[in-house]
């Protein structure tokens, strides 16, 4: 996939899952092997680059004509895993949303009803065909959901300052990354463990919600694969200073924990710090 500019997008955290080769039935177990030995290969920055690139034409072209054959790579214990980008996948799942996102004027200005039709209708004729699809790749614009924090702990955090602020792709390699990575049956464990507490302490709310349908997301894929939540972009949001303090898995753990025990105040605090972390970047999603 060329580059389209050297643009860097702010705006998106990502959850992956790295399923091993064997997960994967032949053809396409090859194809990704074959893959993962290329010296070179595109990053998440190219494929924002390029769907942005595709909303410029007119029509716009809301989700690419054909699917990506493009993925992440990972080796975990020397096992080759992969995490296929399935980019008109999620970009058909994304379109759905926009109507809860955006307000209809500006969403008719940005793509048009037509458009939007038209994209829906190829989507249902694809998903008789294929309709056990899910995707590998989860993304949140302007924050890290709360509920992506269960899946990792604090110990497993990686943050790397970056080498500094170059330009064109050279600024895109030297940017900081700050991630998790966890094996998938401790993200399972996780995500059980704290449903427990939540639902024994907690009334039903978008934080049960949204761990019950990761929780369900994590289920279709192969034990032995690899659970990353990257922060993506949003390291070009957030001041080093910041990045290098944020501890939002312990903070997550923290409050759980607290409401396990029956710590009210406890569990407070740490939320508050949580709230006040991701608000400055959660405003900026509205701003001009």
């Amino acid at each position: 996939m060329p580059k389209v500019s050297s643009l860097i997008v702010p705006y998106a955290s990502y959850l992956r899952v790295y399923e091993p080769l064997a997960a994967f039935p032949e053809p396409e177990r090859g194809h990704w092997y074959r893959y993962a030995r290329r010296p070179e290969r595109p990053s998440y920055q190219d494929e924002l680059r390029r769907s942005l690139a595709d909303l410029l034409p007119v029509p716009p072209v809301p989700v690419p004509v054909q699917e990506s054959g493009d993925a992440f790579v990972a080796e975990v214990d020397g096992v080759l895993c992969v995490c296929p980008w399935r980019t008109r996948l999620r970009g058909w799942e994304a379109l759905g949303e926009l109507a809860e996102e955006l307000p209809a004027p500006v969403l008719d200005a940005a793509l048009p009803e037509l458009v939007r039709r038209q994209a829906a209708q190829d989507y249902e004729r694809w998903l008789t065909r294929n309709p056990d699809a899910r995707p590998w790749i989860r993304t949140s614009t302007w924050q890290v959901p709360l509920h992506w924090f269960v899946l990792v702990s604090d110990e497993e955090r990686e943050y790397d300052k970056g080498a500094g602020s170059g330009g064109g792709s050279r600024a895109e390699e030297d940017a900081p990354v700050l991630r998790y990575r966890t094996p998938m049956v401790q993200a399972r464990r996780r995500v059980a463990r704290a449903l427990r507490t939540l639902r024994d302490t907690l009334d039903e709310g978008p934080l049960i919600d949204g761990l019950v349908d990761v929780g369900r997301w994590l289920e279709e894929f192969h034990p032995r694969s690899l659970v990353e939540l990257d922060y993506g972009g949003l390291v070009h949001v957030l001041p080093a200073g910041e990045l290098d303090g944020d501890h939002s898995a312990a903070d997550v753990a923290e409050g759980i924990e607290a409401l396990r025990t029956g710590d009210g105040p406890g569990a407070g605090e740490a939320y508050g710090r949580l709230v006040e972390r991701w608000r400055s970047v959660r405003d900026r999603r509205s701003a001009n």
